[in-house]
């Protein structure tokens, strides 16, 4: 079992920057792909970012690619997403989820654990 928890989200004016954080509970943190997805309201939830178990390989939806950026650190059992040029589309809550098995997955159901969310909110 893998508790995550994220930090980070807030409200920020479109052109600017946030760094948000998941920690993740257990001893295994390094055996599972990480994933970061958002949701707005009325909206499915969406992938944003995908890093692999050793942290080598990074995936984005091409909505954020070039700026956003996902990272991970085994040894704090922690994944980052650092997100520059924010739109006011990139409003959403924000969710990071593990990957136990499988490789570069886009679907929510491909993801094991989820954390509670942390709300991003981006003003024009």
């Amino acid at each position: 079992q893998v508790q995550l928890v994220e930090s980070g989200g807030g409200l920020v004016q479109a052109g600017g920057s946030l760094s948000l954080s998941c920690a993740a509970s257990g001893r295994t943190f390094s055996s599972y792909a990480m994933g970061w997805f958002r949701q707005a309201p009325g909206k499915e939830r969406e992938f944003v970012a995908r890093v692999s178990r050793s942290g080598s390989t990074t995936y984005y939806a091409d909505s954020v690619t070039g700026r956003f950026t996902i990272s991970r650190d085994n040894a704090k059992n922690t994944v980052y997403v650092q997100m520059n040029s924010l739109k006011p589309e990139d409003t959403a809550v924000y969710y990071c989820a593990a990957q136990v098995r499988g490789g570069i997955s886009t679907q929510p159901s491909e993801y094991d654990y989820w954390g509670q969310g942390t709300q991003v909110t981006v003003s024009s």
